[in-house]
């Protein structure tokens, strides 16, 4: 029986840590004492875990002597500021935020592997949402296919962006139904009903930080370097669950007989029927797999295979992600 943990989760207040609350319960992880932390302007707000209202406290006056896992589901610098604190006191880390560069990257069904034998305390990232779901869905292949080069055209959900964002999608839709002026404040123009083609700032060369951050983990993750990764991001007017099209290009033609079965057995997919296709609304929210379907060749290209990819951001993608790690973690060392 493993022994219970006192475990701290900073940015309990938000979207992905309130999601990472109540999988940490639905799993029964062994939770000894629960810290839930937060900036200033979060801290003494409630959060339920097990039948009780936890109180949200300060990060800032946190002692993290007190716990031995710290999940960091805030933003990159609340990472970078108080990840090394954690380290110190003796504290693993495990980074959603994609803040901390020296960090191990890793999805349990792509690369579990990596923690065999790993020195603890020790900093661990949960890739970002699309990282998580293009991980699972692709590792499968590997074995199938001499994968070449990966397409992608991610379709992000706003609540990516935190739970300001979710209203304003919300606030923006009823303005529109009700006939209202529209003003747009959390995003630079109208979201609702509408498709923004650019996830974030662009650097020089016309990518975002986003979709650098998903080229680099996605090629550890399925530890191919030398990948040729194509990307781009958009954010759709839905509230939550990410989807993604995807087209490998294969080096010999596709056997789709065999892609179909090793997608079938994996673990953490479902492949849907070949008549129907998975959406994020009636599927994927609030499920624990990536959803697969529309499994083709091109149009007249044997050696490319298409896949379209649907997951929920929240769970999947991040929170329930960096438990598995941890569960992973905990388990006795042989």
């Amino acid at each position: 029986m493993t022994t219970p943990l006192d475990i701290a989760v900073i940015g309990a207040t938000g979207s992905v840590g309130e999601t990472l609350v109540q999988i940490l319960e639905e799993l029964s992880f062994p939770v000894a004492t629960l810290h839930l932390l937060a900036s200033m302007e979060s801290a003494g707000s409630s959060v339920m875990f097990a039948g009780k209202k936890l109180k949200v406290r300060e990060v800032d006056s946190f002692d993290f002597a007190q716990v031995k896992l710290a999940f960091f589901a805030a933003g990159p610098a609340v990472s970078r500021s108080f990840a090394g604190k954690a380290e110190q006191a003796g504290c693993t880390v495990i980074d959603l935020s994609g803040g901390l560069e020296d960090a191990l990257p890793v999805v349990p069904e792509a690369n579990a592997e990596r923690l065999d034998g790993l020195a603890l305390p020790a900093r661990i990232s949960s890739p970002s949402a699309a990282a998580v779901a293009l991980a699972v869905a692709l590792s499968p292949l590997k074995g199938l296919m001499e994968i070449e080069r990966v397409q992608v055209m991610a379709a992000l959900a706003v609540s990516a962006q935190g739970r300001e964002a979710v209203n304003e999608l919300a606030r923006q839709t009823a303005e529109l139904l009700n006939a209202r002026p529209l003003e747009p404040r959390f995003f630079d123009r109208q979201v609702a009903f509408n498709l923004l083609p650019q996830v974030g700032a662009v650097d020089e060369q016309g990518h975002s930080a986003l979709e650098r951050r998903l080229v680099v983990e996605l090629r550890e993750l399925l530890g191919l370097a030398d990948l040729k990764i194509s990307v781009t991001c958009i954010q759709v007017p839905v509230f939550f669950g990410d989807s993604f099209s995807v087209a490998l290009q294969s080096r010999a033609p596709v056997d789709l007989a065999a892609v179909n079965q090793a997608l079938d057995s994996a673990d953490s997919l479902e492949l849907v029927e070949p008549e129907d296709y998975p959406t994020p609304v009636g599927d994927a929210v609030g499920q624990d797999v990536v959803y697969v379907g529309r499994v083709r060749h091109g149009v007249d290209e044997p050696e490319q295979l298409n896949l379209w990819l649907t997951t929920d951001n929240l769970r999947k993608g991040a929170a329930l992600n960096a438990v598995q790690v941890a569960q992973l973690l905990i388990k006795p060392r042989v």
